[in-house]
């Protein structure tokens, strides 16, 4: 890390992100669970998913610390939220958690 602060990029740069394959799963699997409830709602998940890594390209000091180093970015339409860390000079999305899981929706618990 060369001494930089993780969180050191310069201004106007956009910080690539990167999924660790558990959270591409997640994100594979929730939109999969949309698209069976309505045709396009997948879609729509993942397109809301795509706009807020876009956010945290941007700007990813801008979603609060939800532990430690890692952060919390949460999607409006859906109750899911992305958890982040930085790591030299880009963010890596280790997780996608639900407010509610999806499938507790269905079975009324």
């Amino acid at each position: 890390m060369g001494g930089h602060s993780p969180e050191v990029v310069g201004p106007g740069v956009t910080r690539p992100v990167r999924f660790r394959p558990q959270a591409e799963a997640e994100v594979l699997e929730a939109r999969s669970w949309y698209e069976e409830r309505r045709q396009g709602l997948g879609a729509e998940f993942g397109a809301a998913v795509d706009g807020l890594v876009g956010r945290i390209a941007d700007n990813p000091l801008a979603f609060p610390r939800a532990r430690g180093e890692i952060r919390r970015a949460t999607l409006h339409r859906f109750p899911y939220a992305l958890y982040f860390r930085l790591s030299g000079s880009e963010a890596i999305v280790l997780a996608v958690h639900g407010r509610q899981h999806p499938r507790r929706w269905q079975s009324g618990k």
